[in-house]
């Protein structure tokens, strides 16, 4: 059997479908494939290993023809691949979930720690050789011990972050379909209706999967919500939040700011954006940790073997 990989990914995970007897061909270069190479790319293949920048739709699993049996996803997310399509052509759809709670987690935090404390801001200051000295006013900014943390969508990662607070003694608040039970047993977290979560928190943090219930959820409305001393955190996805908007929020102030590792229209940002100073950047690196993706690879090539050799995937999406 005959498999594609989309971009290179950690070679414990090819080395996994390669045992397997399987034949591995793969994009050698660190770039997602254009439309036309995607295309080019999946035809014929038993099983593609992909990722969350391929967009996989009708076309591409019409493309990849009758034999395909599995897409890959190596992400926890799948909002980049039709579902309904792949249902109705009996292709399986596999994820990589848990494997990056815990990183995910601390890059929330430290897009937090980043942004409350001005680390990116002062470190370009302190680079152009502008300080002089020290002095009492400079560069003062929040607090993080004491203060209100919100937490939308209390799922795996959600939760990691908000049990993460208990050393800073924070009040935790947080939105979700049902209760959380180890939240509120551990830190006497409260579940609250978004509109008191966005008014009452320092710091708002984003954890819900994209869907069409989802996006846009920070909009101009929800900013306006929040307090203007509050920080927003996104290492969810990018069009969870109106990029647009929270621009016009931060320039104005009307926010302090935030802190940003998924984008609307990634790699692009909204106009305005990079030229911010109480906006921290980074390029969607929340499970960039050598262990984190090496585990994903594991898991997305185990779960495209299992397919293949006509098993039950250990993740299953579809």
């Amino acid at each position: 059997m005959l498999v594609y990989v989309t971009r290179p990914i950690p070679q414990p995970g090819i080395d996994i479908i390669e045992r397997a007897g399987f034949r591995v061909e793969r994009n050698l270069e660190d770039r997602a494939l254009t439309r036309a190479e995607l295309h080019a790319a999946v035809r014929g293949r038993d099983g593609v290993l992909c990722l969350l920048t391929d967009t996989i739709d009708a076309e591409v699993f019409d493309t990849a023809g009758p034999a395909c049996k599995v897409f890959a996803n190596y992400a926890v997310g799948y909002n980049n691949i039709d579902l309904e399509a792949a249902r109705t052509r009996g292709i399986r759809i596999t994820n990589t979930p848990g494997v990056l709670t815990d990183a995910t987690a601390d890059m929330a935090w430290a897009l937090l720690f980043s942004t409350a404390r001005r680390v990116a801001e002062t470190d370009r200051f302190i680079r152009t050789g502008a300080w002089k000295s020290w002095g009492p006013m400079q560069f003062l900014s929040a607090d993080v011990t004491g203060s209100t943390l919100g937490i939308v969508g209390a799922g795996r990662i959600g939760t990691n972050m908000a049990l993460k607070s208990a050393g800073f003694r924070m009040k935790v608040l947080y939105t979700g379909r049902r209760p959380n039970t180890e939240l509120e047993s551990a830190l006497g977290a409260r579940r609250v209706e978004m509109d008191e979560l966005l008014a009452e928190s320092d710091f708002v943090s984003l954890h819900v999967p994209l869907s069409d219930v989802t996006r846009h959820l920070i909009d101009a409305a929800a900013l306006a919500r929040m307090k203007p001393s509050a920080i927003l955190i996104n290492t969810s996805r990018g069009p969870v939040v109106d990029e647009r908007a929270l621009v016009e929020a931060l320039q104005d102030h009307r926010i302090a700011g935030a802190g940003l590792d998924v984008y609307e229209d990634e790699p692009l940002l909204a106009p305005g954006l990079a030229e911010l100073e109480n906006v921290v950047l980074t390029p969607h690196i929340s499970s960039a940790t050598l262990t984190t993706r090496t585990r994903m690879a594991t898991m997305a090539a185990s779960n495209l073997v299992a397919v293949l050799r006509g098993e039950e995937p250990p993740n299953p999406v579809v």
